[in-house]
């Protein structure tokens, strides 16, 4: 066990982390509880069942969205809650109350986001919102494993992602943002008992040929560049070590081992691309998450 890195990564999350970050640490590491994460994402949770409040680090609009809604719901699948979970019913209620949905899909990017801080990925140009696959077809996924079947949200979430899924197997979709997406929807899919909508087995050699082809193989960018690395799969499922080459995954867990700044963290390869100085303080937030989830990808592969 590399007990070092550990060390270093466990030192830089206890002096730098926000609450949550450090909750999931805890949880992950030290013995913290599923409720204590759940009580501190409450205080990111708006009355109307959206998360909001810079949870996700890149863009800080208090309000409600679709992609800061799916952040919190893949920081609840990892300390594996269930539907009877009040978190779960609330987020059910906002993504069946119709806000920030059009055309079949959830937006990208809303328009409140202009009035905060955020990455110039973030901003908003549309007029009428920017609906996308990213987060739609996770979110999809996940209406459709917790929501009730009698319900307008499951019919609709039933509708999203038979299409996707189809259009998928026929054509599997290489992206390092929306690929992961379609991951999480094969992962809620193969976990609802009798699932029949589509032929699972098909999905999952899609995503295996998506997933391989949207890895960057110039493993001399992982660190440096802002490019596709196989982790980025893994906070989504340890699918990944079935999907990639052993050695690949490997490569990336000795380059961690390697790699690591002084104070206990790792690059963050990407800038917001304005003025907005609080860019470097979302990227000290960005490091805890990166910790935590490389940490966990060593775990894994067994080099701590």
């Amino acid at each position: 066990m590399n007990n070092c890195v550990f060390k270093k990564a466990r030192d830089f999350i206890y002096r730098n982390a926000r609450p949550l970050d450090l909750a999931l640490w805890r949880y992950h590491f030290d013995g913290g509880s599923r409720k204590e994460v759940i009580d501190v994402l409450s205080f990111y949770q708006n009355a109307d069942g959206g998360f909001g409040h810079a949870i996700e680090p890149d863009f800080w609009n208090t309000n409600s969205t679709p992609i800061s809604t799916w952040k919190a719901i893949c920081l609840l699948k990892e300390i594996s809650i269930d539907e009877n979970e009040d978190v779960i019913k609330r987020i059910l209620a906002y993504l069946d109350s119709g806000k920030d949905f059009e055309g079949g899909k959830w937006y990208n990017s809303v328009k409140s986001n202009n009035d905060y801080p955020h990455a110039i990925w973030w901003e908003f140009q549309n007029e009428n919102g920017n609906p996308s696959d990213n987060p739609t077809i996770s979110l999809a996924g996940f209406a459709l494993k917790y929501a009730s079947k009698d319900s307008a949200l499951y019919k609709k979430a039933m509708d999203i992602v038979t299409t996707a899924a189809k259009a998928f197997i026929a054509v599997p979709v290489c992206d390092m943002h929306v690929t992961p997406l379609y991951m999480e929807l094969y992962e809620y899919c193969a976990s609802i008992d009798g699932f029949d909508l589509f032929d699972l087995a098909a999905y999952k050699k899609a995503l295996f040929t998506a997933v391989n082809n949207t890895v960057c193989t110039d493993t001399d960018k992982w660190l440096k560049e802002y490019v596709c690395k196989p982790s980025v799969f893994y906070d989504t499922s340890k699918l990944i070590f079935e999907i990639l080459d052993n050695e690949l995954c490997n490569k990336e867990g000795d380059m961690l081992l390697n790699e690591q700044l002084e104070d206990g963290s790792y690059v963050v390869p990407w800038l917001w691309h304005n003025d907005y100085t609080e860019y470097y303080i979302a990227a000290n937030w960005w490091k805890s998450d990166i910790l935590r989830k490389n940490m966990l990808y060593l775990k894994d592969l067994k080099l701590i």
